[in-house]
């Protein structure tokens, strides 16, 4: 786009802002009780997949009417986008609201990431297939309305009214403007999401779309439901006025409207106030990744990162758990994290862009099961499998280390850090592995390593065995794909789902476990699907120095009540049948040495 003509002087300060009257919502966000509750997530437009899944789980009949008697069924964001049927699926959720009220029963809708974008028009996952469930609702008149618009605003391009007309329709497929309007805050569907919760606790069950962040220790749960949502309608009823005035149009990208918000800051007939107030918005916690609707470090951070930082913010929010979608889970299916404390139900429901199925959560009581979409019962969720490193899916750790331990091994060559590279194949499955020769009698420092990361749950350091190659004595260590070093994730900026600062803390108490000195840049990877902390190169680790490394003794280690935990675990005994066939009992003892200086550092 070549630019934009401004002709309308708006003004209105962040203090009128905030004070709009807002969409009439239930003032109710916590339930106790409640003797059935029913969670799936996700939906994305697949409606045949939630129809069978709620009638699965037995909350819709036959005749797709409400069945549940008292039930509480929670919907854990996203209904919209990718798929083609999101606009049956908030019909049938609407109407079933009713129905389920009048049956002493109730349906819970939370916003996830992707109601908030069709409400503020970031409209950068929404099918063709989605608009054109709107054409029918769309005048030709309207479309013409809006390529005028859009025509106008091409100062300075002089290409044909033809191509005007192409990138139009590009941009807006038959049944946009509709649409937009449905999503409006004033159309059927904006006035009926902005009626929705951020965030609900049931029975001392949370239930949130992206997650719980420290962020939430800090509002609370009406900090999330009023203050929060309050940013999201103002935000959509912003957007429309900037619309309103000629200076935003509904084709605008999201890039795009950023890059004019942008290049409005010297426009003498725009008001600071209004230009002020949208680009706070952009960057306040209905963008931010801390924030609920996009936070992914209960799903990726590790026990020893994640959990006290968890515990501390459900405690303030008055639960024991808390149920998630918006990451999808491996394998597909319903797991749990940190302890129980995180239950993932985003099992990729669109099966046509994440290969998943429908499941549904289900909490009687004191008990939690699974009902696939198909009718499967499954007991509890089972624990999410360690997963360092992108591999394929059906290698678990102990696949992984069975592959390692007794694959066919080839050479394939030395990197440029000079590390014997091999390929392990067992007939179905391949991986990349690095190999490493036995230096001293009884020590293997990358196995070592392995080891004590299963033990404490750190889930940083890849798969590694105890391997004989070529007649050489050492270790096979699984070496993933898609990495970057340390060099270029510098390079690139930004942060991780799960907080840079957070996984560094936790490297350096590893590396002061394992009397780690060394810790540079070629031992340092992250996994670029994730930005998880991946580390390796632990040759010159594990010495027979009962004392912190020198180059951590000052450093500020912040050893939270689960670290502790974990560091008590690490008995003598335990370190001794897990690690005695790869560690010599002097290096054993400076372990264990290591592990009390630590404790006494921080009791």
């Amino acid at each position: 786009m070549t630019g934009r003509q401004l002709s309308v002087r708006v003004i209105f300060s962040l203090a009128v802002l905030f004070v709009i009257a807002l969409p009439a919502r239930a003032g109710e966000w916590t339930f106790n009780g409640i003797e059935r509750v029913v969670a799936i997530s996700d939906i994305h437009g697949a409606y045949g997949a939630m129809i069978r899944t709620l009638q699965s789980a037995q909350v819709l009949d036959e005749e797709l009417s409400w069945s549940g008697d008292r039930a509480h069924l929670v919907i854990v964001g996203d209904i919209l986008d990718r798929g083609p049927e999101s606009r049956d699926a908030m019909d049938l959720l609407m109407r079933l609201e009713d129905e389920a009220a009048s049956a002493g029963g109730r349906v819970h809708v939370l916003l996830g990431n992707h109601e908030v974008m069709n409400l503020i028009g970031d409209l950068r996952y929404v099918s063709d297939e989605e608009y054109a469930a709107f054409a029918a609702d769309e005048s030709e008149e309207e479309r013409e309305r809006w390529f005028k618009a859009y025509s106008r605003s091409r100062v300075g391009d002089d290409a044909p009214i033809e191509e005007h007309r192409r990138a139009f329709d590009e941009k807006s497929p038959p049944g946009f403007f509709a649409h937009r309007n449905a999503f409006a805050s004033e159309g059927r569907y904006g006035r009926w999401l902005l009626s929705k919760q951020i965030m609900i606790v049931i029975d001392g069950t949370a239930f949130v779309h992206g997650g719980i962040s420290p962020l939430i220790s800090e509002i609370g749960l009406q900090g999330v439901n009023e203050t929060l949502h309050d940013k999201v309608a103002v935000y959509v009823r912003q957007v429309e006025k900037l619309i309103e005035a000629g200076i935003l149009l509904p084709t605008d990208t999201y890039r795009e409207r950023t890059q004019l918000l942008r290049d409005f800051t010297a426009a003498p007939d725009v008001d600071v106030a209004t230009l002020a107030a949208l680009k706070y918005l952009n960057g306040s916690e209905v963008y931010a990744v801390n924030g609920p609707f996009w936070y992914r470090g209960n799903a990726y951070c590790g026990d020893l990162i994640e959990t006290d930082r968890l515990q501390t913010s459900l405690q303030a929010i008055g639960a024991q758990r808390v149920v998630i979608g918006h990451t999808p889970t491996p394998g597909r299916r319903i797991y749990e994290r940190l302890g129980g404390r995180v239950i993932e139900v985003d099992t990729g429901m669109l099966n046509s862009y994440y290969s998943g199925h429908g499941n549904a959560l289900v909490i009687s009581g004191d008990e939690l099961s699974i009902i696939t979409e198909s009718g499967k019962h499954w007991p509890a969720p089972t624990t999410h499998p360690r997963d360092v490193g992108a591999r394929q899916s059906k290698l678990d750790t102990a696949k992984l280390e069975a592959l390692l331990a007794n694959g066919e091994a080839l050479a394939t060559g030395v990197d440029v850090a000079g590390r014997q590279l091999v390929s392990i194949l067992d007939g179905e499955n391949v991986v990349n592995a690095v190999f490493s020769k036995r230096t001293r009698r009884n020590f293997y420092p990358e196995v070592a390593a392995y080891r004590i990361d299963l033990l404490l749950g750190l889930d940083m350091v890849p798969v590694a065995v105890k391997r004989e190659f070529d007649g050489v004595e050492g270790s096979l260590q699984f070496l993933p794909a898609g990495t970057i070093d340390e060099n270029k994730r510098a390079e690139l900026g930004g942060d991780a789902d799960c907080p840079f600062t957070v996984q560094w803390n936790a490297m350096l108490i590893f590396d002061a476990l394992i009397f780690n000195e060394g810790r540079s840049v070629p031992t340092i990877s992250y996994d670029q699907s994730t930005w998880n902390l991946i580390l390796a190169g632990h040759s010159k680790t594990f010495a027979a120095n009962k004392s912190i490394p020198k180059n951590l003794a000052n450093v500020e280690l912040d050893i939270g009540a689960t670290w502790i935990e974990a560091l008590l675990s690490l008995t003598d005994e335990l370190l001794k049948e897990q690690l005695g066939d790869v560690l010599d009992k002097r290096r054993l003892r400076a372990l264990g040495a290591r592990r009390d200086a630590l404790l006494e550092i921080h009791p």
